[in-house]
C-alpha cells in the first residue's frame, strides 16, 4: 500500500489528481490493510415537527400563503385527530378533512442545494402546497413520500407549507375496511432534506436510493451487490465515480469498491452496480447476535480533475441467509429457528397513531422482554423506527401492505395497491430483519377473479423487486385451506381462532395443522394470527369460553387459551412461525365488547402499556431466558369464594408457595405451570407468596387477595 494517498487525502480531495487518488483505493476482493472509516455526511436533515397549525375541517383557500390560520390549534407532529374518538366505540369517529399549515425559514446557507420535503406517514390522502404552489398528492396512509421543493421553498425567506389531509373512505385505496381505526392526520415525522445537485435519487418510491443485495452468505464469505441510483440535477454534464465501503461496527473496512469515472448528463440518471466480497463475515443471527455492518456509498464529482464528495448515503447491513422448509420450518444461516412472536399495531392510548420514537422503543422493550423472536407488522407498512429496532434487536419481521378484507375491481385501486407494494419493498429493502413480504390479509372474496388477479400481480412484484425474500399471505380462518387467494405466495399464514370465534382451544388447532400438513405436505405454513380477548378487570376461576362479542372477557380465559395454543404450536416444527394476535390492545372503533367499547382487547399488554396480562407471563416463561416467576389472577383482589387455586408461571424447576405464612409445599413442573388447587382463603386479607431459584438466584412474588 506504500505510495497510495491516505483515505483522508482521498476524502478531502487533496491527493494529486482524482484518478490517481481513486486508483489507490482497493477494489472489492483485493487484499488491503485494515483501515478505519467514518462516512462523510454532506446531507442536511432538518426536523419540521414543531410549530404547526391545525383545523379539523375543510377550509377554502387554506393553501394560500396569506391565509389567516391564527384561530387554528397549535400542534406538533406526529399528530392525529382520532386519538380520542377513534377508540370510544360506535364507529362514528371523524373521517374527513383536516388542514395543517406551518411557516418555516430555510437557513440561507442551504441556498443552491436540492431540497426535499419528506413525510414519514400521512393517512390517507395528502395534498401538499409550498408558498401556494401545488406539489402533488400522495395516496396511501402508511408509506413515506417526498416532494422536491427546490426553487419553491426559498432559502433565507419566510415559507408556508400547507397540507390537506383526508381519511375519508375511498374505495380506490387499500384498505377499504379492516378491524382497526383508520386514524387521520400527519401522524409520523416531517422533515426537510438538503442535498447536492449530484446525488443519490430521492424519488425512487422514497427509498434510500442504494440497495444492498446479499448472496452466497456463509460463515466463510458473503457477496454484496450494491446498486446505486444516481441523478444529476445540475445544469451541466458531470463526471462521476461511485465508491462503496462496507465497515464493521468498529469502523474497520471489510470491503470496498470504486467505479470508473462515468459521464452523467444534466437532468439524467444512472444505475451503478458494484459487487463486494466479505471474508469470514460476522452474521446477523437473530436474537443471538444481531450484528450490523454499515454500507456507505459516496458520490464523487470528478469533473475536470476535481474530487468532491457530492453525496453519501449510509445504510446498515446485516448478513444472513434465510429459508423455509415444508417439513422443518424456518432456517436462519442454515440452522433451524422456530419463529414465535406477535402481531404489532402502531396505536396506543392517549396518542392513537401519533407515536414517538420513544414509544416505538418501549414497545420493542416489551416484545423483547416477552422473549419473542419474530414480529408480524400488521397490517401495513410501519414507521422506519420499528424496522430499525427489529434490525438492532434481532427480530425476524413479516412486513406487509394494507390489503385487508376486500378488493375494489378498478384500475385506480390496482395501481394504488401495486404502488404501496413497491413503496414497502423499496423503502425497506436493506433491513436484514425483514424476511417475509406480505401481499394481503383475509380477503373475503378468496376465489374472486379480481382478487386473485391483483394478488398474482403483487406476488409478481415481489419476485421482480426482491426474489431473495419470501412472499406470504394471511388466510382468513373461515376460508378453505386451499382457497385460491392463499396459493399465490411461496409461504402461507393462517389466521385461526379455534377456542374463540369457533371450535375448542383444546386440540382443534393442532388437529387442523396436522390435517393440512398431511394433505398438502409441500405447503410452507405458519400461524399468522391466534388469540382471544381479555379484560384486566374481569375474572373467574377456570372460566368456559366467553362470547367473543359479549361484555364478559375474563383475563383467566385468555391465559388458559394461550396455555393450550402454545403447547399445540410448539409440538409442530413444520410450522415455520406463529404470531399471537396481538401484542397490545388497540383501537377498533366498531367493536363493543369486553369491558370497553372501541377496543380490540386481544393484546398481551394493555393499550396504555401499563399492564402485562397473565398470558404475557405464560409466553415469557416459555420464550425468554430471563428469570420469570409470576402469580396469575393477581388483579382479582376481591374474592367471594373461599376455595380457589394458586397458579404460577415460571421457568424455574421448582416453586415453593405459602398462604398467610403457611407452607403450601414445593411443586415441580415440566411445562412452566405450577398449580396448587383447592386452597382455602380466610375472611379478610390473604397473602400468597412464592419463591423459586433460577440460575442460582432466588426470586419471590406475592399478592394480596381479600375474601369478603
Amino acid at each position: 500500500m506504500t505510495g497510495f494517498p491516505t483515505r483522508r487525502q482521498v476524502l478531502s480531495g487533496t491527493a494529486g489528481g482524482v484518478l490517481a487518488s481513486l486508483a489507490g483505493i482497493p477494489s472489492a476482493g483485493a487484499a488491503f490493510a485494515a483501515t478505519t472509516y467514518t462516512a462523510p455526511n454532506p446531507r442536511v436533515r432538518i426536523d419540521l415537527n414543531k410549530g404547526w397549525r391545525f383545523v379539523r375541517e375543510d377550509v377554502s383557500g387554506a393553501e394560500v400563503p396569506g391565509f389567516d390560520d391564527s384561530g387554528w390549534a397549535s400542534i406538533n407532529t406526529p399528530h392525529t385527530w382520532n386519538a380520542v374518538d377513534g377508540a370510544d366505540g360506535g364507529n362514528n369517529y371523524h373521517r374527513g378533512v383536516g388542514w395543517y399549515r406551518r411557516r418555516y425559514t430555510v437557513p440561507s446557507e442551504l441556498a443552491g442545494k436540492r431540497l426535499y420535503l419528506q413525510f414519514a406517514g400521512v393517512n390517507q390522502v395528502a395534498d401538499v402546497w409550498v408558498n401556494g404552489t401545488y406539489l402533488g398528492q400522495h395516496k396511501g396512509g402508511y408509506s413515506r413520500f417526498r416532494f422536491g421543493v427546490t426553487g419553491v421553498l426559498v432559502a433565507g425567506g419566510d415559507n408556508v407549507i400547507a397540507v390537506k389531509v383526508t381519511n375519508a373512505r375511498d374505495t380506490n385505496i387499500a384498505p377499504v375496511s379492516a378491524d382497526y381505526t383508520f386514524e387521520g392526520g400527519i401522524y409520523r415525522n416531517v422533515s426537510l432534506w438538503a442535498i447536492d445537485n449530484l446525488h443519490v435519487r430521492m424519488e425512487d418510491y422514497a427509498g434510500p436510493g442504494i440497495y444492498l443485495r446479499q448472496s452466497n452468505v456463509t460463515a466463510a464469505s458473503a457477496t454484496v451487490t450494491v446498486t446505486t441510483k444516481l441523478w444529476n440535477d445540475s445544469s451541466t454534464t458531470r463526471s462521476v465515480v461511485v465508491r462503496s465501503v462496507i465497515a464493521d461496527k468498529s469502523g474497520t473496512v471489510v470491503a470496498e469498491s470504486s467505479s470508473t469515472a462515468q459521464a452523467l448528463a444534466a437532468a439524467a440518471g444512472a444505475e451503478i452496480k458494484q459487487t463486494l466480497g466479505i471474508d469470514r463475515p460476522r452474521l446477523w443471527n437473530g436474537l443471538a447476535d444481531p450484528y450490523l455492518y454499515s454500507a456507505s456509498v459516496e458520490i464523487h464529482d470528478v469533473t475536470a480533475g476535481a474530487d468532491r464528495i457530492a453525496d453519501v448515503v449510509t445504510e446498515r447491513l446485516g448478513l444472513r441467509s434465510v429459508a423455509v422448509d415444508a417439513d422443518t420450518g424456518f432456517h436462519l444461516n442454515g440452522s433451524h429457528l422456530g419463529l414465535h412472536g406477535v402481531n404489532l399495531h402502531q396505536e396506543r392510548a392517549g396518542k392513537g397513531w401519533a407515536v414517538t420514537d420513544a414509544d416505538h422503543t418501549q414497545d420493542f422493550d416489551l416484545i423483547r422482554e416477552l422473549g419473542a423472536n419474530a414480529i408480524r407488522m400488521a397490517h401495513y407498512q410501519h414507521d422506519q423506527k420499528d424496522y430499525e429496532l427489529a434490525d438492532e434487536r434481532g427480530l425476524i419481521v413479516w412486513a406487509e401492505i394494507p390489503l385487508v378484507n376486500s378488493v375494489t375491481d378498478s384500475p385506480a385501486f390496482t395501481a394504488s395497491t401495486q404502488n404501496q407494494m413497491r413503496e414497502l419493498i423499496r423503502q425497506n429493502y436493506n433491513h436484514p430483519s425483514i424476511v417475509f413480504w406480505g401481499i394481503g390479509n383475509e380477503l373475503t372474496d378468496y376465489n374472486g377473479t379480481a382478487t386473485n388477479r391483483l394478488l398474482a400481480s403483487l406476488a409478481g412484484i415481489i419476485e421482480a423487486e426482491d426474489p431473495d425474500r419470501l412472499s406470504t399471505y394471511a388466510v382468513r380462518g373461515e376460508d378453505p385451506d386451499n382457497a385460491q387467494a392463499g396459493l399465490h405466495t411461496r409461504t402461507t399464514g393462517f389466521n385461526k381462532y379455534y377456542g374463540w370465534y369457533y371450535g375448542s382451544k383444546d386440540g382443534d388447532l393442532g388437529a387442523w395443522a396436522d390435517n393440512l400438513h398431511a394433505n398438502s405436505p409441500s405447503r410452507k405454513i405458519a400461524m399468522s394470527e391466534y388469540g382471544v380477548g381479555a379484560s384486566t378487570t374481569q375474572h373467574a376461576l377456570n372460566p368456559p369460553k366467553p362470547a367473543p362479542g359479549g361484555s364478559w372477557h375474563p383475563e383467566e380465559y385468555q391465559a388458559l387459551f394461550h396455555e393450550a395454543a402454545w403447547k399445540q404450536l410448539a409440538a409442530r416444527p413444520y410450522m415455520w412461525g406463529s404470531f399471537v394476535w396481538a401484542m397490545f390492545d388497540f383501537a377498533s372503533d366498531g367493536r363493543n365488547e369486553g369491558d370497553r367499547p372501541g377496543i380490540n382487547d386481544k393484546g398481551l399488554v394493555t393499550r396504555d402499556r401499563q399492564i402485562r396480562k397473565d398470558a404475557f407471563y405464560w409466553y415469557k416463561a416459555n420464550w425468554a431466558s430471563t428469570p420469570t416467576l409470576h402469580i396469575t389472577s393477581r388483579r382479582w383482589t376481591q374474592r367471594t369464594d373461599a376455595t380457589t387455586e394458586l397458579k404460577v408461571y415460571s421457568n424455574a424447576d421448582q416453586v415453593t408457595a405459602t398462604l398467610n405464612g403457611t407452607s403450601l409445599g414445593t411443586l415441580s413442573s415440566g411445562d412452566h405451570i405450577f398449580r396448587w388447587a383447592g386452597i382455602t382463603l380466610k375472611p379478610g386479607q390473604n397473602t400468597v407468596a412464592v419463591t423459586a431459584t433460577i440460575n442460582g438466584s432466588t426470586y419471590t412474588d406475592s399478592v394480596n387477595w381479600t375474601l369478603a
